[in-house]
């Protein structure tokens, strides 16, 4: 099948050659849609269940979050409910299981929200979330006076009712979420002394007021052949108007107006979230939710392009200032990956002419390169996939090894031409090249069939890590795919195209010499070969010192791999390495229970810090939480944003080539010994600057610790999720932990969160008071809602503004304890009786937010380190914390964060990397029709582990689920060396048995050093194309380049190792193989490997 292949290619060219440009047509259409991101969404697929309703979190657990959660147990396809309760709000984090669409999620809860919502009590507002993915915050700005005669309340009402809208309608954009400012609120500030006077219930007040603030409509009326529509005006729409309402007739008919009983006045509305802009004071912001499945760079250039187009009607001073554009890192990101493509591309065919030395053959595998390439993003389109950082990543890997079936063509039509020159030339050469192109096809296609299928088992990962890598082995195996049908395609249709054996003769004959060379070229014999010769030299003495020795060259090869093992288990360990965005995300930690005006201060001390740092562009705070169920933060967990500049505009640092190196040769430098001061050394100094009383800093990365919250519900590397039923006893457990944990090395903040820190008033009723005045519960309670609490009972219509009414008492009434118990409640019989004498008003302790996990009560403790692996850290933690704390029945420990998805991983990769090495083997097996060649080849692999394991000693990188990757993508260009060097030892062995000239081990020695060192030069140039292909990557420094590096490292060391010993090792297990084959009488002719399988 696949010569026939070969061959209609070959006699079709203009017709592949057509077909060929098709594609490469639609793939240049395909570019301009398909979607970019720097990372693939990594986040769950997950419904935010969102309640408003002003009460406290105990109160919003027992009656909102607990139902809630418990109804959505049951819901197909759910993996875990998370449920959060703070003052006013609760959420409901439904997680669904991998590959559950977010719209059929979505209908599901909504079905099951619909059985519970009548038991809710009355006054809750439920909703979902929006429709976006856990790294949906894609842009965030500020407005900025720069005039400085707009107050915060006008620039919140601009961002709320103007601005907002013109983003939420950018297509692409879910939500436009607000932070900072003031909300404006009309106040109405009850006089209980008036009321009393007046004998007034609050009742009445809140009824007059709702009642006098509506506008109706009285149908049709025709005048003079005109239809004139009805319209009854009363929306209250200024202070005065509300003033003007009519609580209840006076004696003798004299009204009673607002204004008498009651001081209505502009305000702001509680306030759950601040911000602050570079330690300048309050600022107003707006978040950008990008809706599910959209490309992050062409919606943010729609909401730019939306703020360009807004300027003009911006109120005169006012500037819209970004503070997180994810914009620029996804064109760094995309911007790396495709410099390091073109590095690698250059790189590789320089290669292939270095080592073919024919510019002719040359043409067909340098141009099989970015042929598929480009074609590669056909099927990535197709499969809705992103271009990020993994996808190109699967494309960079891929780069050396993309041409290695057509170098192999190329290599044996090279032979198979010059062979044919020596013999006199006859018949028709293109016959011959279509012959030699026909003879290696079948084995290009298993070659490509063993990498690819080295990488099946990626597709077996799970969750974030698996999200994060099957985009990598997408396109990794989509441009194998279509490397190999180009193979068989269009590297033949051009061999045929540009095939010439005679020399060009047309004058000037400069110029028919100069086309001769370039288009034709000279046939050397392998002996013969520029290149040939000079790896001649260096490898036969290797390879003739190995056979004389080959037990000894065994035994050093085992010892190498045995003095391995303990360096391999001295490396550290970690989840994944960080992915360098540029940005960074502060998260300080206090105490609950901080007012809004020590959080204000709080964060506007720390900004000014920040902002002071040199390599600080901007500084973006926020304590609180947005307006938006996407972000459930309370006040004593602050986020702030940190901008910083390019990396060559950090403070310098001197190293050995500052003084003497020009500035052209220190790139090359940089990326092993950095002249900057490192984003650790940052870190560092920002960290203790930032050090305050009672403060608790954790450091991490806008999208990173975003998906961290999301996924495991941690937002530092590490977290220990206690479970119990007492959230006293929870949180006397955390800080057991605390205590425990700050004394491992490596800790550089940890801190337990205070389940039951919060301050509350409880007013407790004494029944049997209330029962000798005739009073309900319901009553005392309305009284403490809305007269103490303050109650929005209504709201103003203000073209398209709407801004709420609040009622409650003046504050002087409500500043401690004493006067707070003397605030009157009404009776039914017009009395006014002291607060105190119906309840107890006392100070107590209680919950300030609560967390449940399917069901169950907890509470979290945040561990940020630094200086060490999270895995090694871990471990020692949780043997000092199992010596040390003991657990009362019916609580349990979680160790969480990255670690939580480690311990996954490691367990996955339990059972991928044997099935991996099981299918290549049974590949291997099938092809060579031999266990033991099969084993053979399979010797790659720990020689491929002993510099994998070495390169990360030296670079000093921590063993993650990248490396693993790299490790696992090794695997098939392991083989693929390993088959082509036991079929070279084979063919050889052959040729020399079937003339007889086998006769002594002396004769041996000859075809197993012609088997291994005249054809090394095919050999040497896939593995250096491979190699040469992944060094650019090593010298990357910019956004992406520590992800790339990780998967880059074992491969490249592995490479260099495993080929290392295949040229020295294999030889000598052969030669005692054959020997011992030998000496039992067997010829081994039947385990010869076959040159080609099917047809």
């Amino acid at each position: 099948m696949i010569r026939k292949i070969i061959a209609f290619s070959a006699d079709n060219k203009f017709l592949v050659l057509l077909g060929v440009g098709a594609l490469i047509a639609l793939a240049a259409a395909v570019l301009r849609e398909i979607r970019l991101d720097a990372l693939p969404d990594l986040s769950d697929t997950q419904v935010i269940v969102y309640s408003r309703w002003d009460r406290s979190p105990d109160i919003v657990e027992d009656q909102v979050t607990y139902p809630i959660a418990s109804a959505l147990l049951g819901a197909p396809k759910v993996k875990a409910i998370r449920g959060f309760s703070d003052f006013g709000f609760s959420y409901v984090y439904v997680v669904f299981q991998d590959g559950t669409d977010i719209y059929w999620a979505r209908s599901r809860v909504l079905e099951y929200l619909s059985k519970i919502q009548s038991r809710l009590p009355q006054g809750v507002q439920t909703e979902l979330g929006p429709d976006a993915t856990g790294v949906g915050w894609v842009y965030q700005y500020a407005l900025v006076d720069r005039s400085g005669t707009r107050t915060a309340d006008e620039l919140r009402s601009y961002q709320d009712w103007t601005l907002r809208y013109a983003l939420q309608s950018v297509p692409g954009v879910a939500e436009v979420a607000s932070i900072g400012g003031f909300v404006k609120q009309y106040q109405v500030t009850l006089d209980p002394n008036r009321l009393a006077a007046y004998a007034l219930p609050i009742g009445d007040v809140v009824k007059a007021i709702r009642s006098s603030n509506n506008e109706v409509g009285g149908r049709l009326l025709e005048f003079g052949g005109a239809e004139y529509m009805i319209r009854g005006r009363g929306y209250a729409r200024s202070t005065a108007d509300l003033e003007r309402i009519v609580v209840e007739a006076g004696p003798g008919g004299v009204p009673v107006l607002l204004r008498d009983v009651a001081t209505v006045s502009l305000g702001p509305e509680m306030r759950r979230g601040v911000s602050d802009l570079d330690g300048n004071g309050d600022a107003v912001g707006g978040i950008v939710v990008m809706r599910h499945g959209e490309n992050a760079l062409n919606v943010i250039d729609r909401v730019k392009t939306r703020i360009e187009e807004l300027k003009p009607s911006l109120p005169p001073g006012v500037e819209i200032v970004p503070t997180y554009d994810r914009s620029s890192l996804i064109e760094r990101a995309i911007g790396t990956l495709t410099h390091e493509l073109k590095i690698e591309m250059i790189i590789v065919s320089l290669v292939i002419l270095l080592f073919l030395w024919h510019v002719p053959s040359a043409i067909v595998p340098i141009l099989t390169i970015p042929v598929s390439v480009l074609l590669a993003f056909i099927p990535m389109y197709l499969a809705g996939m992103t271009v990020n950082i993994m996808s190109l990543a699967g494309i960079a890997i891929s780069i050396g090894v993309l041409v290695d079936g057509a170098i192999v063509e190329v290599e044996n039509a090279y032979n198979k031409i010059h062979a044919w020159q020596a013999s006199g030339g006859k018949g028709d050469f293109r016959r011959v090249r279509l012959e030699a192109l026909q003879e290696v096809g079948p084995s290009v296609f298993f070659s490509l069939l063993v990498i690819a299928v080295a990488f099946l088992p990626i597709f077996a990962l799970v969750d974030q890590e698996g999200r994060l890598f099957k985009p990598l082995a997408y396109s990794k195996n989509f441009a194998m795919a279509l490397a190999a049908t180009l193979a068989i395609t269009l590297d033949p249709a051009l061999r045929m195209l540009f095939a010439r054996i005679e020399p060009f003769r047309f004058r000037p004959r400069w110029l028919a010499r100069l086309a001769t060379a370039a288009l034709v070229g000279k046939y050397h014999a392998e002996e013969r070969h520029p290149i040939s010769r000079v790896i001649f030299k260096v490898y036969e003495p290797a390879c003739r010192f190995a056979l004389r020795f080959p037990k000894a060259v065994t035994l050093a090869a085992v010892l190498t791999v045995a003095a391995s093992v303990p360096v391999f288990f001295s490396l550290g360990s970690e989840f994944m390495p960080p992915l360098n965005e540029g940005t960074m995300l502060y998260m300080p930690t206090t105490l609950p229970g901080l007012s809004v005006t020590e959080a204000e201060d709080l964060l506007r001390a720390q900004d000014r810090i920040l902002k002071s740092v040199p390599e600080v562009e901007r500084v973006f705070g926020k304590a609180g939480r947005a307006e938006t169920s996407t972000d459930p933060a309370p006040f004593s967990m602050m986020e702030t944003t940190v901008v910083l500049k390019p990396p060559e505009r950090w403070r310098p640092k001197r190293r050995w080539y500052s003084s003497w190196a020009p500035d052209w040769l220190k790139p090359l430098f940089r990326p092993i010994w950095s002249d900057r001061i490192s984003r650790d050394e940052l870190v560092g100094e920002l960290d203790a600057k930032t050090k305050m009383p009672g403060v608790t800093n954790a450091w991490t990365m806008p999208i990173k610790g975003r998906i961290d919250m999301l996924t495991t519900g941690v937002r530092t590397p590490v977290g220990i999720k206690i479970f119990g039923a007492d959230l006293g006893e929870i949180e006397s457990v955390g800080a057991k932990l605390e205590r425990i944990v700050r004394r491992v090395p490596g800790t550089r903040s940890v801190f337990a969160e205070r389940t039951t820190g919060g301050y509350f008033v409880d007013i407790d009723p004494r029944r049997d008071q209330l029962a000798r005045r005739g009073l309900t519960i319901e009553a005392l309670q309305d009284v403490i809602a809305s007269a103490i609490g303050g109650e929005n009972i209504a709201t103003t219509i203000e073209g398209r503004e709407r801004y709420p009414v609040n009622v409650r008492y003046p504050r002087e009434l409500r500043e401690d304890l004493g006067r707070l118990r003397r605030v009157l409640v009404p009776t039914a019989g017009g009395a006014q009786v002291p607060l105190g004498e119906l309840a107890d008003v006392k100070i107590a302790a209680g919950p300030a937010m609560i967390r449940d996990e399917n069901g169950f009560l907890s509470g979290y403790v945040y561990v940020d380190i630094a200086g060490r692996d999270v895995g090694g850290y871990v471990e020692e933690a949780k043997k000092l914390v199992g010596n040390e704390l003991r657990l009362k029945p019916g609580y349990a420990l979680q160790w969480s964060g990255q670690y939580e998805n480690m311990v996954r991983v490691k367990e996955r990769l339990k059972i991928v990397v044997p099935i991996t090495l099981a299918l290549i083997f049974v590949l291997l097996l099938a092809n060579t029709k031999s266990a033991f060649k099969a084993s053979l080849v399979m010797l790659a692999v720990p020689f491929s582990a002993v510099g994998a394991v070495w390169l990360f000693w030296l670079l000093g990188y921590e063993v993650s689920i990248a490396a693993w990757v790299g490790m696992i993508a090794l695997l098939g260009l392991d083989a693929e060396t390993g088959v082509f060097m036991l079929l070279f030892l084979d063919l050889s062995y052959e040729e020399r048995r079937k003339r007889g000239a086998l006769r002594d081990a002396g004769d041996l020695d000859e075809a197993i050093v012609h088997g291994a060192v005249k054809r090394v030069r095919p050999k040497l140039m896939t593995v250096a194309a491979a190699f040469m292909g992944l060094l650019p990557i090593m010298w990357s420094t910019s956004a992406g380049a520590d992800v790339m590096k990780r998967i880059a490292a074992p491969m490249i060391g592995g490479l260099a190792t495993s080929f290392l010993l295949e040229l020295l090792v294999y030889p000598a297990v052969y030669k005692l193989w054959r020997q011992r084959t030998a000496a039992r009488g067997g010829s081994g002719n039947e385990d010869r490997i076959p040159v080609s399988s099917g047809g």
